[in-house]
């Protein structure tokens, strides 16, 4: 969804930081997929795959990271569903009263409802439905962008950073944030443990995969994007977009059943942590009880979530902030330390010399861009308090 930021750095950055973000996140994902029994043991968790790596603090960082990623995407995502229903709702009600915080309220409760399914396995439908709509989002977006860019006068369309010399600096630097924000996974371990054996050979093959289908569809979509509207692109991209109306209706409702299944797959790993500490170990004896501390528990998450996103709709902010604080560290940082200590590495001196360099290279620099994308997006969470009001209907 964040697709659209890569340029706020301009052409030649923005190109350059996409192709090598995507690069970088693939060699981690498959780093991180080898790791996966590198002692003998399964490690079902990313958690426990780092705690086996680094030890007691292995555990928590990647704990704390993961629920920095989490809450900030499904912040995000709410945010960015609201958007796309409210929008679907003006087109048929151009003075209708509902205002964007409502949207944001009916998208939470809908995922409420998902919520009461009780595993990512139980989700199999809703994934199998949001991997069709990303296609057709994908698609459908690009061609409506690529009309709407030929309908603009393209003299006009200008692709340089804009303001003073520091607010190019910072809209760079927040740009950096949500470039690693478009790559999040950080729930490799978790999602490997449904995975059929030989499990480390269908992982690399279903990693690979699905970077293929980023080159296809998001790349196409930011160049599309950039193209078309230049540095003025909303980072949501549906909202610089306004003929025809139809098509982008039926874009905004392809996001929504997109995200819908994200929310999901970001949120499992808080459940799961209150499971195993909270509910009961003897779940037959009372399974209504637990049903019902699951209830309780996913309510209150989800209306923790829903009241952050109502009362602060910066999309582009939290996408920068969670890019940088909690995918950076798990999506790069981690990844490439923990396949140093744990790694396999080749016999031949060369090889293995240069993928020790690599790795350094890739944890030195994604960590100066997680300190940089989120003083850059700090920046903007600032000025956008200050613009807007607290539940400002955007």
């Amino acid at each position: 969804m964040s697709h659209h930021h890569k340029f706020a750095a301009g052409w030649f950055l923005g190109v350059s930081s996409l192709v090598a973000a995507t690069l970088a996140t693939w060699y981690s994902s498959l780093l991180v997929a080898s790791l996966w029994r590198w002692n003998g043991k399964k490690h079902v968790t990313y958690r426990l795959l780092a705690q086996s790596i680094f030890g007691f603090w292995g555990y928590w960082s990647i704990a704390f990271f993961q629920q920095v990623a989490s809450l900030g995407n499904n912040i995000a995502i709410q945010i960015a569903a609201g958007s796309s229903l409210k929008a679907v709702y003006k087109h048929y009600h151009k003075d209708g009263t509902l205002t964007l915080q409502h949207f944001i309220i009916f998208f939470g409760a809908f995922e409420l409802f998902l919520s009461q399914l009780p595993d990512i396995h139980s989700l199999r439908w809703v994934n199998a439905l949001c991997t069709l709509s990303t296609i057709g989002f994908a698609g459908t977006t690009m061609g409506v962008t690529i009309y709407n860019g030929k309908k603009i006068d393209r003299e006009s369309v200008s692709y340089g950073l804009q303001g003073s010399s520091s607010a190019k600096r910072f809209a760079a630097f927040n740009a950096l944030g949500a470039i690693a924000f478009s790559f999040g996974d950080a729930m490799l371990p978790e999602i490997q443990n449904t995975v059929r054996e030989p499990a480390v050979k269908n992982m690399y093959k279903g990693v690979s995969t699905a970077y293929g289908v980023i080159v296809l569809t998001y790349w196409q979509l930011a160049f599309s994007g950039y193209w078309a509207f230049g540095s003025e692109v909303q980072p949501y991209i549906l909202a610089s977009l306004t003929v025809p109306k139809w098509t982008i209706v039926m874009a905004n409702i392809f996001a929504v059943i997109q995200i819908s299944g994200c929310y999901q797959i970001y949120c499992r790993p808080t459940y799961a942590y209150f499971e195993e500490r909270m509910l009961s170990n003897r779940t037959n004896s009372f399974p209504f009880r637990n049903h019902f501390a699951r209830l309780i528990f996913t309510a209150i998450y989800i209306v923790l979530v829903t009241l952050v996103a109502a009362a602060m709709p910066f999309f582009v902010d939290f996408v920068s902030i969670c890019g940088a604080i909690g995918f950076t560290p798990l999506d790069f940082v981690f990844p490439a330390l923990a396949f140093l200590k744990a790694g396999k590495m080749p016999k031949n001196r060369e090889l293995r010399l240069s993928i020790q360099l690599l790795n350094i290279a890739i944890a030195a620099w994604f960590s100066v861009v997680a300190v940089l994308g989120c003083i850059g997006a700090i920046r903007f969470v600032v000025e956008d308090v200050k613009t807007y009001k607290f539940f400002h209907d955007m």
